[in-house]
């Protein structure tokens, strides 16, 4: 069976300067892999590189069994990858329903499952984006994604920034998206949570895949020397 997304030796540039010098990652259907590293170490290049928001130099990049090396972004995220960008990016001036239904597809996920998901959406419905707290703004990020309802969830930095209280529903909400079976591909500083909810792990150094394996055999040598401050 193919890989629902792998990417083989990719490497990219900002300009001159070059940020990926040989990424892999293999994700299959149903699967929730973490991308892992220290702060500058290419996870979020890697997620713009997928989503076509930053051209890739070399490698290959596959979804769904196809080459998506030259498509442009909008055709990635109608084949069905779903971006919960780092800062969330919600539109300030549409209210809750309008950021939803903005990008709504037909499919599982619709209005009234996604205020299943979060209540507080619901109760925030007729607000405009910009009135939320940081947290509702990040659920409503998470809801957004979900209404183009996507194959591939990409997470990135979800939970940075907010209260714990606050992160431990996103991470519940995560962990629910995981046993319904939607794959994820989430990058994250909540090392506890992340090897929780992972199925696979991949370690980036200097933009480059230095491991990967089940999250179970993520050792603290390997924490140690990849993650640690």
């Amino acid at each position: 069976m193919n890989p629902l997304l792998s990417l083989k030796d990719v490497t990219a540039f900002y300009g001159v300067s070059q940020a990926l010098f040989g990424v892999n990652i293999t994700l299959n259907q149903g699967e929730v892999v973490a991308l892992m590293g220290r702060n500058g170490m290419g996870k979020t290049t890697t997620i713009h590189t997928i989503c076509r928001l930053l051209p890739h130099s070399d490698g290959i990049i596959t979804f769904k069994g196809t080459d998506i090396s030259t498509l442009p972004s909008y055709k990635i995220a109608q084949m069905g990858v779903g971006l919960v960008p780092e800062g969330r990016r919600c539109f300030p001036n549409l209210t809750v329903k309008e950021n939803l239904i903005a990008t709504a597809r037909k499919g599982e996920w619709e209005l009234m499952s996604v205020i299943d998901l979060f209540p507080r959406l619901g109760e925030r419905e007729g607000q405009f984006a910009n009135t939320l707290s940081g947290g509702e703004q990040q659920m409503l990020a998470i809801g957004r994604a979900l209404m183009t309802n996507p194959t591939l969830l990409i997470l990135d930095e979800a939970t940075e920034g907010l209260a714990p209280v606050v992160r431990q529903e996103i991470w519940a909400a995560v962990s629910t998206l995981k046993h319904a079976g939607l794959s994820i591909l989430i990058v994250d500083k909540s090392l506890k949570e992340l090897l929780r909810i992972a199925d696979k792990c991949v370690l980036l150094e200097k933009g480059e895949s230095v491991w990967a394996g089940v999250a179970k055999e993520l050792t603290p040598a390997l924490c140690d020397r990849y993650l640690g401050v």
